[in-house]
């Protein structure tokens, strides 16, 4: 029944049979994937307004917001595949580039605006769809031309028009202020729409984390599939394809939600591996460990999971001190989880455990927790934040926004995403790690204040290993936290039991 469900959702796209009672009003890539209500968007859209309603926003305001633009790679004609931005996929769920949105903050009546497309499109792209179609689609109010904009938005009369405009604190990069010809004949405000929309999508609604569960469990399905054939003798981006291949076949994620790191032995300490410079080309070799960073998206919501193991299946005894160090300080971590916990303490905490772990081992000496914490030991052998909020974008907007806690400016703890208090429905990601970056102990063999509590004789043992992340999303409750990645083997024994299964 599904499948002819999909079917005659494809079949109103012919010349045959535009027939509108076939459009549905849900996203749903294919048979077996998930469907996402519209309901999600609208649901969206009436939270900001009801937030904007709540801070006393002028009466008779409007929301304008600008979709994402088709590009082409450079000076070329070829189109760089089309991913919307994320505050108009918020709002409108809509999958299509080009488009514009209003939304009146009193009534919250929503209104989409497309391109008026050219009778050339129906025969190299496809059918030239009606404003009727989006209506349907998209459950909106109302969908105009562009060319038909500037008046429609004056029959609105508008008090204000309201604009996004601020600044991205992962990317310090600015939002693209929207605007079309005839924008000066109305009053434009700029500056209360981006931190409140931003900070809509800090609080994830049922509907949201419902999408999150499902890219979390098909990334753990996907990764478990790189588990399984990933052995020493194949190349890094041998996981990686075998990553997208199941995502995309199983799950219908035609994108991943950053670019994926599948780095090997040294490669593992660097953090973002597998750029451009290393595009995941190392051969893996027998000893190595695995770490495995990646997540799939569907209608924009994306995963982030690492997994860390050994290519041969089985951890040396060292490899197993550094692994159960990590998943310590993973565990430990998501067991104090609950509204009212401050992130900046769970960075700590993970610290924490990290140094005790290694003062245990040998592998720092010479002082006390205290000593070493004000020393910033962890910052060595952590360089990263904890973990970051996670949504539509991978780090996700409103980690540090006016009134909220400000980023703490120490060695490891400065790189964490947002320093906030905890609240339910926030979705973040808990990923400590455990490195020997040899940049990072070459610098702290200079440094005095800290070259002095770390063994060097017992950490030369452990260079070349590259470390470990473990990294999962959860998502905050009443009372403590969901894991989101709950699909994926954690414990030693675990992981090599799994792999054992796929090894002669």
């Amino acid at each position: 029944d599904e499948y002819k469900s999909y079917l005659s959702f494809r079949e109103h796209l012919t010349p045959e049979m535009p027939n509108l009672d076939d459009v549905p009003d849900y996203y749903q890539m294919g048979p077996g994937t998930l469907k996402i209500p519209n309901s999600l968007f609208k649901n969206n859209r009436d939270k900001i307004c009801k937030r904007l309603a709540d801070a006393g926003v002028t009466e008779n305001s409007v929301i304008f917001l600008k979709g994402g633009v088709q590009e082409q790679q450079y000076d070329t004609d070829r189109d760089i595949e089309f991913q919307q931005e994320s505050y108009f996929m918020y709002l409108f769920g809509v999958m299509e580039a080009d488009f514009y949105g209003a939304l009146d903050v009193d009534s919250k009546s929503s209104i989409l605006f497309m391109p008026r497309l050219p009778d050339s499109y129906a025969v190299w792209m496809g059918e030239l769809k009606t404003p009727e179609y989006f209506k349907k689609r998209y459950s909106v109010d109302h969908v105009f031309y562009i060319d038909e904009m500037k008046d429609q938005l004056e029959k609105l009369n508008p008090s204000q028009l309201l604009l996004m405009n601020g600044v991205n604190s992962d990317s310090k990069a600015s939002f693209d202020t929207p605007t079309f010809e005839g924008i000066e004949n109305f009053k434009v405000n700029t500056d209360i729409l981006y931190d409140h929309l931003a900070e809509c999508r800090v609080i994830k609604s049922d509907e949201e984390i419902e999408v999150m569960r499902y890219v979390n469990r098909i990334s753990g399905e996907a990764h478990k599939e790189v588990m399984k054939m990933m052995k020493p003798g194949h190349m890094e981006y041998e996981g990686e394809a075998t990553f997208k291949h199941y995502s995309y076949m199983k799950g219908g994620m035609r994108f991943v939600g950053y670019t994926c790191i599948c780095a090997s032995g040294e490669n593992n300490a660097v953090l973002h591996y597998g750029h451009a410079g290393e595009p995941n080309d190392k051969l893996v070799k027998d000893g190595d460990l695995l770490l495995f960073d990646m997540g799939s998206e569907y209608a924009g919501y994306t995963a982030d999971v690492t997994l860390s193991y050994p290519a041969n299946g089985k951890f040396t005894e060292k490899q197993k001190f550094v692994y159960q160090t990590c998943l310590d300080a993973n565990l430990k971590v998501q067991s104090e989880l609950k509204p009212g916990v401050s992130w900046t303490d769970m960075h700590r905490l993970a610290e924490e455990v990290i140094i005790k772990k290694f003062m245990e081992k040998g592998l720092l000496h010479n002082g006390t927790l205290e000593d070493m914490k004000e020393a910033h030991l962890g910052a060595i052998f952590m360089p990263h934040g904890l973990g970051h909020l996670i949504g539509l974008d991978v780090h996700d907007v409103g980690g540090y926004l006016p009134g909220k806690p400000d980023r703490v400016l120490e060695p490891g703890i400065k790189y964490l995403r947002t320093a906030r208090i905890l609240q339910k429905g926030m979705v973040l990601t808990v990923e400590p790690g455990v490195y020997f970056n040899d940049a990072l102990l070459e610098a702290a063999k200079r440094d005095q204040n800290v070259a002095k509590y770390i063994n060097w004789d017992a950490i030369k043992d452990y260079r070349g290993m590259g470390g470990v992340r473990i990294e999962d999303g959860v998502v905050i409750t009443e009372s403590g936290c969901e894991l989101l990645s709950n699909n994926v083997p954690r414990t030693v024994k675990d992981i090599e039991d799994f792999m054992a299964q796929y090894r002669p």
